[in-house]
């Protein structure tokens, strides 16, 4: 049940056992770099100069008309040298005053990608929702959920994702870039380096992360609040990862089965048209309750555990046999085998009503990777690679990395990293009574379920208004943006975060 920290986005395929081959054709470490550009022990050119395009898209019934830039930024250690390139992408209005956010993606080792050409950028991709193939074209389309009608946009690339990278040796780079602290520390730095570079220091500005972005969030804010001078009015966590060490101890805690049994229901729910707010509600509340009693009872009440075990069938539409098995303990990956077994398919941990074939159906346990994450892959990287190098034209050779697992191999697991950010949230929130915070999940995502937000936020003090921090739920998974009718709910409460008409 324990998760590692890189669950977060890279969970499926490491927990299904498969290990990504190294990029190093010659199985030899890469060495350090001599120039900008030879990060992975090959020469590369040195990134472009800034390119800019003039687009527009329709949403909320008007037309925007915007800049799309396409740029970088330099990160230097403490003698000034430069050690890597970080790539933005960058949508801006004319407009005084107008507002920024920042949005990062996860992983460790994913790049902004899904939350711009997927969420709240101003044109968009098909994927992450059934149906939804790799070879399909990736044409984009105008976004109607894009947040770019009243606030500009820029899509930070961390170091090792997208086109970003590392002009030092790996060794180097896990220091500098793939481990808790310095990973929190040079991208905020990147934050306070593109608002001076454009002029942007009193705007008013926002942070938005998604799943291990999500834990970034918080610790960013705080940093930038009381290391960088730079204040976040809001921040919006979307399927965050907030408490890694929710998960341990499911032997004798209840609380892992506690954080994942509201998502199973809830797919259960939708695959019987019954998913509404209020069924969820009773669902929570018994979790919270009489299911987290029974499992602290143990053997001491075998008909509470009897009970239980019933009432988990029920609420999940599993075998009463396999839930008798489990101990009414549902594992998420032999969930997510059990519940299509008959029609040999898998569920995704991000959307476990998401399936894809399983290809190796009588093997012991999960052989393949993740039916979501296999299937993103092709359609994101197609669709930004075309949008950088020919739509707005900063040319540039390097592989483009949507998601990269060599970040994963590399990131330093350090013990700081399982405390969490729950900290870093509540000190963001103390500092500013100005600061609002909107918690946002799909109600059927497991890898980071949403009832751990909802126990977080509970626990934390009000601190003079309690609505400052909100959890907010929609049906659909981690990507729960991907349904339209998610994106256009996600998009009415953004707007009052922000105060938008």
């Amino acid at each position: 049940m324990r998760k590692p920290l890189q669950t977060s986005l890279l969970a499926a395929l490491l927990l299904a056992g498969f290990h990504p081959p190294a990029l190093a054709a010659d199985g030899k470490p890469p060495a350090a770099a001599e120039a900008p550009g030879t990060s992975d022990g090959f020469h590369l050119p040195p990134f472009p100069a800034d390119a800019h395009v003039s687009q527009s898209t329709a949403a909320d019934g008007r037309t925007l008309k915007y800049t799309a830039t396409v740029g970088s930024l330099p990160v230097r250690d403490e003698k000034g040298k430069v050690i890597a390139q970080v790539m933005f992408t960058a949508y801006t209005m004319p407009g005084k005053n107008r507002p920024v956010t920042f949005a990062l993606n996860g992983g460790p080792g994913a790049s902004s990608v899904y939350l711009n050409l997927g969420a709240i950028g101003p044109k968009k991709v098909n994927f992450g929702v059934e149906g939804d193939n790799p070879s399909d074209p990736a044409v984009l389309r105008d976004n109607p959920g894009t947040w770019l009608g009243f606030t500009d946009l820029v899509f930070i690339d961390p170091v090792g994702t997208g086109f970003s990278r590392a002009l030092v040796d790996d060794k180097q780079a896990t220091k500098d870039f793939y481990s808790t602290d310095s990973d929190i520390q040079y991208l905020s730095r990147i934050v306070y380096d593109w608002l001076v570079k454009n002029g942007r220091m009193e705007s008013r500005k926002y942070l938005v992360g998604e799943s291990y972005g999500g834990f970034r969030g918080p610790r960013i804010t705080d940093y930038l609040q009381t290391q960088l001078g730079v204040a976040m009015n809001g921040v919006v966590l979307l399927s965050p990862y907030l408490d890694p060490a929710a998960s341990d101890d499911e032997n004798v805690s209840p609380l892992p089965w506690m954080l994942t049994l509201p998502s199973i229901a809830a797919a259960h729910l939708e695959r019987e048209h019954k998913l509404t707010a209020e069924a969820m509600q009773s669902i929570v509340d018994y979790t919270r309750t009489t299911y987290a009693t029974t499992l602290m009872g143990g053997r001491s009440n075998t008909a509470a555990t009897e009970a239980m075990i019933g009432k988990v069938a029920e609420l999940t539409g599993l075998d009463p046999l396999f839930v008798k098995r489990s101990g009414g303990r549902l594992e998420t990956q032999a969930y997510l085998r059990e519940v299509y077994r008959a029609e040999g398919k898998l569920g995704s941990r991000y959307d476990s009503n998401v399936t894809a074939w399983d290809p190796f159906p009588y093997a012991p346990h999960q052989r393949s990777g993740d039916p979501i994450l296999n299937g993103i892959i092709a359609p994101t990287t197609t669709a930004m690679v075309n949008f950088v190098t020919q739509t707005v034209g900063w040319k540039y050779d390097g592989r483009y990395n949507a998601l990269s697992y060599e970040v994963g191999r590399l990131w330093h697991d350090d013990d700081d990293a399982n405390l969490g950010s729950v900290k870093q949230l509540r000190e963001s929130v103390a500092n500013d009574p100005g600061l609002r915070v909107l918690i946002a999940h799909g109600w059927d995502d497991l890898s980071c379920p949403f009832m751990a937000s909802v126990l977080i936020v509970d626990q934390m003090p009000a601190m003079g208004d309690p609505t400052r921090v909100q959890v907010k739920e929609y049906p659909g998974g981690h990507m729960f943006y991907a349904r339209p009718s998610s994106q256009a709910d996600l998009l009415r409460d953004v707007k009052a975060l922000y105060g938008a008409p």
